[in-house]
């Protein structure tokens, strides 16, 4: 039994019965294939689809939500925001530039799919310690892949994060995020409809590359480095160019039926969607599939992940009409198959059936499994924490300097520079800032743009940790005076097979929805990419979240930068006595413990209506979310960015570490004009939303005072060449 076919393609003995009490009988091999990538965890979700059902999904402004290639919502005035986030961790882990190239041309494939021209790309990136060589070539390869891919797609990556942990060494995560535009009226639809209707690839032709991605995406890494899927997909964007271009024509001039990027396992998975989605079934013939290999199997056809391709179905009088247009745009356009009425995906050879399968049993019958979920035994230990035991450091000038210099607090120039963030010509808030903002083409709304998780806080709590992620990326998008809308995400966590991870990933999913009930942002779709370990060492658990708002006046943006001379500077929210689980903690003290930041989702909300409505009424000049560094951190980045220093007087009875570095939630620094300060903050007791005065914006020194006692006293310059140099000073060694 040991060398069993099913087992050499990542099935469980079970899963092989279940196959055969389906079908009636055995499969032959290029069946077992259909099953093997349709029924793995990155194609049918079989450990994460109950967790995932708990999500809310539904709201006033969601069109489509999970399901479909892309989430889709209403901006107003008959168009709307259409937008997905995806992973693409293994492959790049093996080639790092190739994998996150991929990542970006399989998700903006995704959105125009749907009849949306792509304006806008965003990322989420992990890697393990910036010392370590290897880590070095992994970000320096998937940032250049994805810069690579994006910049001759023209489309701008205006918003990201990236961190660094020893505990994503062994897999790094890549994950991309695009946003699109379309008319109410010119969504286009993943499906098969049509009896008798043509089935037609459209862009390259189908080569061995990525068979078995699907697969390999379902598996963890052994650390050898020898895991590829049967030769890495390579990207080619300026096919992809031409692919987008020749689909939106085709979809605006009402030519489309159905259309489907074929991604994770090809030709299998959109055949089979595509057909379930319809209730029809699909019928292609591999001979008429334009190949790169002439000797090609069925089997490597079905399941190659060429990238650059789609497939569409249209009426049998607008084939012709198809090819002229993708002609024009120098894109291949082939009819390899039709819509049936009976149900089945089959695949035909040589003139006969060789496979011939239930579309809805790829689709809809694999196993869902109630996986085991346990508290992991270390989980109370690890968030044991006393104050007491953590030292306060005497010069907290050196605390601030480390903080700033810390590759997850540092400017991230290094990498946002290498991609082009003023394609399109219409970014009004390019990366660097609290979110990235474009304007909507033909009006003066903007769309916003955020992704945020912060992995050390989901594995100290998952549920709290779930909670931030949501409110954190929300509280970005208010801060730059966006309304949230919705959001999107990647479930990047280890095996669902061992109870501890699977509990991560309830608890997180639990405290994301829990965030996204409070704030209004229903989930309209995303990925999971799960059994991201090696050896057995699986990664933080790191639910990225990535939201997009709408900017209903393009004159509200806000900026995070101190702006005025005598401004004065505001901390909204409360400062708490907790330090668990901070960057303080961790660069400073080398300790990951301690519970989180605690968040009070009623707090939340109302700091986050509060500061919309004050930027409404442009009463605010700037803002900044609290986050990673806390107080000190947020203050010292603003002035970084304005070029001024500022003058801050505090009284407290915290520790001043804790007071400066704890990063607890529902926090924003904002600056106002001094002749709205009294109206300002009358409006935020009335609010019921604390706000301290901090101090005044000036000079070219922060200093902090503490109890009367000076506590930080730097150069803004020193402060920004700390800041600004650490990344490229790594990535130079």
């Amino acid at each position: 039994m040991a060398n069993q076919p099913w087992r050499e393609m990542g099935l469980k003995d079970h899963e092989y019965e279940r196959i055969v009490e389906l079908m009636g009988r055995e499969p032959n091999r290029l069946e077992l294939g259909l099953f093997a990538s349709m029924w793995s965890e990155h194609c049918s979700y079989k450990h994460s689809k109950p967790v995932l059902k708990t999500f809310p999904t539904t709201g006033p402004r969601v069109l489509v939500g999970p399901g479909e290639n892309a989430g889709v919502v209403d901006i107003g005035v008959g168009q709307a925001g259409v937008f997905k986030m995806e992973s693409h961790n293994h492959p790049s882990a093996v080639e790092p530039y190739h994998g996150a190239a991929t990542g970006v041309g399989g998700i903006v494939r995704d959105v125009f799919a749907m009849g949306a021209r792509p304006i806008a790309l965003a990322n989420s990136l992990r890697f393990g310690d910036l010392t370590e060589e290897h880590q070095r070539h992994l970000l320096q390869g998937a940032v250049a892949g994805m810069a690579d891919y994006g910049n001759t797609l023209e489309v701008p990556t205006i918003a990201g994060e990236v961190y660094f942990h020893e505990g994503y060494s062994g897999n790094c995560l890549v994950n991309a995020m695009c946003v699109g535009l379309v008319g109410h009226d010119e969504l286009a639809k993943g499906v098969a409809s049509g009896v008798g209707n043509p089935v037609l690839v459209l862009g390259a032709p189908t080569g061995r590359e990525g068979i078995h991605g699907a697969t390999f995406a379902s598996d963890e890494l052994s650390g050898t480095g020898d895991e590829v899927p049967e030769a890495t997909q390579k990207g080619n964007p300026e096919l992809e160019k031409r692919l987008m271009e020749a689909c939106l024509e085709l979809i605006d001039q009402g030519i489309i039926v159905g259309m489907q990027d074929l991604g994770a396992a090809g030709f299998t998975s959109s055949g089979s969607e595509m057909a379930s989605r319809a209730d029809t079934g699909l019928e292609l013939d591999v001979d008429l599939i334009p190949k790169q290999e002439p000797d090609m199997t069925a089997y490597e056809v079905m399941l190659s992940e060429t990238q650059e391709r789609m497939l569409v179905v249209v009426e049998p009088e607008r084939v012709a009409d198809v090819q002229a247009v993708c002609a024009k745009w120098g894109v291949d356009a082939t009819v390899v198959g039709r819509v049936t009425d009976d149900g089945y995906f089959r695949i035909k050879e040589g003139g006969r059936v060789v496979a011939e399968v239930v579309a809805k049993h790829l689709t809809d019958q694999a196993p869902v499994y109630q996986a085991a979920a346990q508290r992991p035994a270390w989980q109370d230990s690890v968030q044991q924490l006393a104050l007491e035991d953590i030292d306060c450091p005497d010069d907290l000038n050196s605390v601030l300097l480390q903080l700033l210099a810390s590759p997850n607090i540092a400017c991230k120039a290094w990498i946002y520079q290498q991609f082009d963030h003023q394609a399109q010509g219409q970014t009004l808030l390019p990366a660097g800032s609290n979110a990235g903002i474009v304007r909507v083409p033909g009006t003066n709304k903007g769309l916003a743009v955020s992704v945020d998780c912060n992995s050390r806080y989901v594995y100290l709590d998952p549920y709290v940790g779930g909670m931030i992620a949501v409110a954190e990326a929300a509280r970005n998008l208010v801060c730059s005076g966006a309304d949230p809308l919705a959001i999107t995400n990647c479930l990047n966590f280890g095996s669902p097979e061992r109870p501890e991870i699977f509990w991560q990933l309830q608890e997180a999913v639990r405290g994301m929805g829990e965030a996204c009930r409070a704030l209004g942002t229903p989930v309209t779709g995303g990925n999971v990419s799960l059994y991201n370990e090696t050896n057995g060492q699986a990664i933080y658990p790191t639910p990225t979240v990535g939201i997009v708002g709408l900017l209903p006046e393009a004159e509200q943006l806000v900026t995070h930068d101190f702006k005025e001379t005598g401004d004065v500077i505001i901390l909204l929210g409360e400062t708490k006595p907790e330090i668990g689980g901070s960057e303080y903690l961790h660069q400073v003290h080398g300790q990951d413990v301690g519970a989180p930041p605690s968040l009070d989702l009623t707090a939340e909300v109302r700091l986050q209506q509060f500061l919309l409505d004050q930027i409404r009424q442009a009463r605010v000049r700037s803002a900044h979310d609290c986050a990673e560094g806390g107080l000190a951190v947020t203050i010292a980045e603003a002035a970084i960015a304005g070029q001024a220093g500022c003058q801050i007087d505090l009284g407290s009875t915290l520790r001043p570490d804790v007071l400066l570095f704890a990063e607890s939630q529902s926090r924003v620094v904002v600056t106002v004009a001094a002749n709205k300060q009294d109206v300002f903050l009358a409006a935020a007791q009335v609010a019921g939303v604390p706000a301290q005065v901090l101090g005044t914006v000036g000079g070219q020194r922060l200093t902090v005072r503490v109890n009367g006692t000076t506590r930080i006293d730097v150069e803004l310059a020193e402060a920004a060449k700390a800041w600004q140099e650490a990344i490229p000073c790594l990535m130079q060694r």
